[in-house]
């Protein structure tokens, strides 16, 4: 029986191990497909986090820091401290997520799908790549660039209209992202991304991350993520529209 324990797993992932230990785990891995796939998945996360975290690093100092730093001698040591733990807190909390779901990757789409919500909902002037005026060159393109037909669901009488969409990078290649939006500005998205998995049809599944909601499901080979800072009962009833028109 395997001694392997899954914080040797994250550990693995985040390349924390020795040799010896190091070269225990990847035999485990070789013989568990599941374990290989979470350490996987981890793994992009840590890279997608370095992506969003590491660009600040080389950002100058804003002079009011400075001019607090002259006055607080101790300050940044305590700012360090706060940062590291937020940190290692977001990172604890994404793993769980994933250890709460059977399905590795369907336990990553709405995440995703929450901070591609994030990063651009709350844009004024560039919350999409191309308008709702261009909306039918704006399918085409995404199901090109997706190799299969998408469709914009038509959500008006749920309150909301069509804003655009934009091609976003993905797990599995490209992915797929239309805006929405209500008369009193309200956002939502619907993310669309690739599967390399074998076809496979799930029930809607409900994921709260941080403030934003997440109704999401598999249908074949795309997944499905419908994403809106609103109630669960509100979001459900626009994603079961959404997946009525998806699948007629």
């Amino acid at each position: 029986m395997s001694n392997i324990i899954e914080t040797d797993l994250h550990a693995y992932a985040d390349g924390q191990l020795d040799d010896a230990r190091r070269l225990q785990v990847e035999a485990h891995l070789a013989h568990d497909p599941a374990a290989a796939e979470s350490v996987h998945v981890w793994r992009e996360q840590n890279e997608a986090l370095r992506a969003l975290y590491n660009p600040v690093l080389n950002e100058p100092v804003p002079q009011r820091l400075l001019a607090l730093r002259a006055s607080r001698r101790r300050w940044p040591s305590y700012a360090l401290a706060a940062g590291a733990m937020g940190l290692s807190f977001a990172l604890g909390w994404m793993a769980q997520s994933y250890r709460t779901d059977p399905i590795v990757e369907a336990a990553a789409l709405p995440r995703r799908a929450a901070v591609a919500y994030a990063v651009y909902a709350p844009e004024v002037r560039h919350p999409v790549e191309v308008g709702a005026d261009q909306q039918e060159h704006l399918v085409k393109w995404l199901s090109k660039r997706l190799g299969s037909e998408l469709k914009a669901p038509v959500l008006t009488q749920q309150g909301f209209d069509l804003v655009g969409g934009r091609l976003l990078p993905g797990g599995k290649g490209p992915v797929a992202q239309f805006m929405y939006q209500d008369a009193r500005g309200q956002r939502i998205t619907l993310y669309v991304s690739l599967r390399d998995a074998e076809p496979r049809d799930t029930a809607f599944r409900f994921s709260q991350e941080e403030k934003v909601s997440v109704f999401y499901w598999i249908d074949g080979k795309l997944g499905y993520a419908l994403s809106g800072e609103m109630d669960r009962a509100s979001l459900l009833a626009v994603a079961t529209v959404v997946y009525r028109q998806i699948n007629p």
